[in-house]
């Protein structure tokens, strides 16, 4: 029995179906083996990608573990192996880790009576722009702490005035020290209204509110709205 010959439409479908393959061909020889690189290229980095967080999630768990063997040192008085320990963490550390190591180090050397120590090492963290501002801003409030009774009432003003506004963490503690300087400078009546207004900061400990809400009215100042829980 004869085949029946194509139709006109069987024949063009048959013609576009080889043109495309010729087509498919051509463009694979052409562009075939710089898809295969890009892909191979996006495969590595997504995996450079994968062995760099595995890492830095390795090295984080490690100075965790780190810092966690420094507490457990001080907590149990091994104060030579705790100090060991802190060094290696400030030499390797990340920025967190290496500020609280260094907070870790001054506190030793606070109970060392090394107080001279202690405020070079504050005011280092405070200058390091690569730790984050909130540590900078508690290492400049322990400096002042340290160095308290060597400063005069203007250097302690001027140095936590940045702190010593309403919104800052800070604001309780650096506007009662800021306050007591004020005091000493004989500026009472400015030293009672930060301290009113430490009063009402409910972002400040209620222990700090209470007390600078007792100064600031034996200051003649106006404290106003004091929380309910200021006793």
């Amino acid at each position: 029995m004869a085949s029946t010959p194509p139709t006109e439409e069987a024949f063009l479908r048959e013609v576009d179906e080889e043109l495309r393959r010729e087509q498919i061909q051509t463009m694979w020889q052409r562009y075939g083996r710089i898809a295969l690189i890009a892909v191979g290229l996006l495969l590595a980095a997504f995996a450079a990608f994968l062995f760099w967080r595995a890492q830095t999630t390795k090295q984080a768990e490690a100075q965790s573990e780190r810092m966690d063997a420094v507490i457990a040192d001080i907590q149990a008085g091994r104060k030579t192996e705790a100090g060991k320990k802190i060094e290696t963490v400030i030499a390797e550390g990340g920025p967190g880790y290496k500020a609280t190591a260094l907070f870790a180090k001054a506190a030793l050397a606070i109970e060392k009576g090394d107080t001279k120590a202690a405020a070079a090492l504050y005011a280092g963290i405070a200058a390091d722009e690569d730790i984050a501002a909130p540590f900078r801003d508690l290492a400049l409030i322990r400096q002042t702490l340290t160095e308290y009774d060597g400063l005069t009432p203007q250097q302690v003003i001027d140095r936590l005035r940045p702190l010593a506004v309403p919104g800052n963490a800070y604001f309780g503690t650096a506007g009662e020290l800021t306050a007591i300087a004020l005091l000493r400078a004989n500026r009472g009546a400015e030293a009672g209204r930060l301290l009113a207004a430490v009063a009402r900061d409910t972002n400040s400990p209620a222990p700090l509110r209470a007390r600078a809400g007792r100064l600031a009215t034996s200051l003649g100042a106006d404290v106003g709205a004091v929380t309910a829980d200021k006793d």
